[in-house]
């Protein structure tokens, strides 16, 4: 079995059209299709504007010792 995963547009008519090269010929195939809708753009921007104020009731807090000098430090190897 093989799998090929590809992205469509599916036009006006309401139509998803696929040519997909397999490499075979005079063959029967079982073919399984799966779609999933794409989120457009416009639409996660929208979501991330939902996102505004969302922690005005949980304010960050400090601990009244300001920012530690050691977070410039050189952080080389700290992540291996």
């Amino acid at each position: 079995m093989e799998s090929i995963k590809v992205r469509q547009h599916i036009g006006q008519d309401g139509i998803l059209h696929l040519d997909l090269p397999v490499g075979l010929t005079d063959r029967d195939v079982d073919v399984m299709v799966i779609y999933q809708p794409v989120q457009s753009l416009a639409s996660v921007e929208s979501s991330l504007e939902t996102l505004y104020g969302i922690c005005a009731d949980d304010p960050i807090v400090t601990d009244g010792h300001g920012i530690s000098a050691t977070l410039d430090d050189d952080l080389t190897g700290a992540f291996d």
